[in-house]
């Protein structure tokens, strides 16, 4: 498992006000569209392209464009949501698909109530957004979800996570080939496994359901 935190002054000034419980949920979902199309950028160091052929006004000349097939982006419901309009901004031509994931506040243990992916991720890069990475439950089980389908080059981009969840994350998958790009890496967990010093839970102060 490879570990990207993406260690840049804008992130850590985003990431500032972020956390700030006075921060409204307009200002709150701005903030994580904007740290995601940053954290993005990191997470798309490795996209798979393909030369083409083109004419600029002046000459002929190759470049690259993403190769086929598309990427496939897999926000994790509801959090995740929020960070999608990010990636999508910067990978237009990417397809989405949807993971619905619950965490039972007693046993902290993920449980999926809903799930739109294509059946064969074969040979598809696949993107998982989700903002918290606390216990690690929710992100393995959406992971080793998108690799039964086939997947073989997973990205996890989330904008917190605690030592705890990457250790759980890393532990689970043994050594399969899975990156994951964080905007940070907090403290720790606390007895009700939220992240320490953390921003709360990210859905509710996206949605405004506190």
């Amino acid at each position: 498992m490879r570990v990207h935190v993406a260690d840049h002054p804008l992130i850590t000034h985003k990431l500032t006000v972020l956390r700030d419980v006075n921060t409204p949920s307009p200002v709150f979902r701005a903030l994580v569209e904007e740290l995601m199309t940053l954290l993005a950028y990191e997470g798309t160091r490795g996209v798979r392209v393909e030369p083409v052929d083109i004419v600029t006004p002046v000459a002929p000349t190759t470049g690259v464009r993403i190769a086929e097939p598309k990427p496939l982006i897999v926000p994790i419901l509801r959090a995740g949501l929020g960070m999608l309009d990010g990636m999508v901004k910067l990978l237009p031509s990417a397809e989405v698909g949807f993971l619905g994931m619950a965490r039972n506040e007693e046993t902290l243990e993920p449980t999926t109530y809903a799930e739109r992916l294509p059946d064969d991720l074969s040979d598809r890069q696949c993107f998982v957004l989700d903002p918290m990475l606390a216990t690690g439950g929710s992100l393995t089980a959406a992971i080793e979800f998108l690799l039964v389908r086939g997947a073989t080059d997973v990205t996890a981009i989330c904008i917190l996570a605690a030592p705890e969840g990457l250790k759980a994350v890393e532990q689970a998958l043994r050594g399969r080939e899975v990156s994951i790009v964080l905007g940070a890496v907090d403290e720790r967990l606390n007895e009700h496994g939220y992240i320490v010093p953390g921003l709360g839970d990210a859905g509710d102060r996206l949605y405004g359901t506190v």
